[in-house]
């Protein structure tokens, strides 16, 4: 009997370490961006449609926004259309467009939706055209100093979060693609979904925002170093963008935006790690990097560290 009694306190410690995470979100709003290996890998999608019914499950209102370069990518293969980039930005056509809106909330978000819906009937999948959601400005990439037009690529004008709210309160998981129509010419933009978790977070007045990416977080001297800075502050980290990779940038961005308009925490994590969400939230050690607002100093704000 005390051999058997023993083989649960693993399990026991996991769960008591985990309460303190657990009391602090309760009823808190969880925005979750979901991208890179996480969203192309079977394992890794199926760990993260755990985890965020897990969320669910456990008093938290986690919303998911989406993207989906490699599919898109794939898609427009397929048709021989180019797939062709400026200053990070997928150069976006009409007959482009029209791809990555069937893509992103035909496919990508049907198939997130599905995964979701697996744990019973919690997942609606919107986009940000949906109810005026998201509504979106063109936007220019800038190239040496000149705005240099690449298409339908927009940026984030207006937010209404009624509809995800609504779906919130009735206890339901939004499930948004990152899709919106301008309110100037009426055409459907193309919209970064790092960008839209953003907005999103900072107009839901999330808890946190979390980044899934393809790397272990920001590293502190990267490539001679691959350690991983694991608390920055919102001014540290806006002396660091100019530095960053391209593909890190809107990620960055992303954070600083939220944590300078309401968000408490800010996170990128390494989506190629399975459960990493539950890992970073409820978990002494966490993982990744996670952005703070300037003058935060009380260690117990600072979730996901020891």
């Amino acid at each position: 009997m005390t051999a058997r009694k023993h083989t649960a306190l693993p399990k026991a410690q996991i769960l008591i370490e985990a309460l303190p995470w657990l009391t602090r979100h309760h009823g808190k709003t969880v925005v979750i961006k979901f991208g890179g290996n996480a969203m192309v890998n079977e394992e890794l999608k199926a760990a993260f449609a755990q985890d965020v019914v897990f969320l669910r499950h456990a008093g938290l209102k986690p919303v998911v926004v989406h993207g989906g370069g490699p599919q898109i990518s794939a898609h427009l293969d397929r048709l021989g259309l180019v797939s062709e980039f400026k200053a990070g930005l997928r150069v976006t056509t009409p007959e482009a467009m029209d791809v990555v809106r069937m893509v992103l909330a035909g496919q990508v978000q049907r198939e997130l939706v599905g995964l979701l819906n697996q744990h019973g009937p919690l997942a609606v999948g919107i986009t940000g055209e949906d109810a005026h959601t998201m509504t979106a400005t063109k936007r220019y990439a800038d190239i040496d100093g000149e705005q240099v037009d690449i298409g339908r690529v927009g940026e984030i004008a207006e937010t209404d979060t009624g509809a995800i709210r609504a779906l919130l309160e009735d206890g339901r998981i939004p499930v948004i693609s990152s899709v919106a129509r301008s309110a100037d010419d009426g055409h459907v933009y193309n919209v970064n979904a790092d960008t839209a978790a953003a907005a999103l977070a900072a107009a839901l007045n999330a808890e946190t925002l979390m980044v899934l990416t393809d790397v272990e977080g920001l590293y502190e001297d990267w490539p001679n170093s691959d350690d991983v800075i694991s608390r920055i502050s919102a001014a540290e980290l806006e002396k660091l963008l100019p530095e960053l990779a391209s593909g890190m940038v809107p990620k960055m961005e992303g954070c600083l935006h939220a944590v300078r308009n309401g968000v408490n925490t800010a996170r990128v994590i390494d989506g190629r790690v399975p459960h990493s969400i539950l890992l970073e939230i409820f978990t002494d050690e966490g993982i990744g990097t996670m952005v703070v607002p300037d003058g935060t100093t009380d260690d117990t704000e600072a979730e996901g560290e020891s």
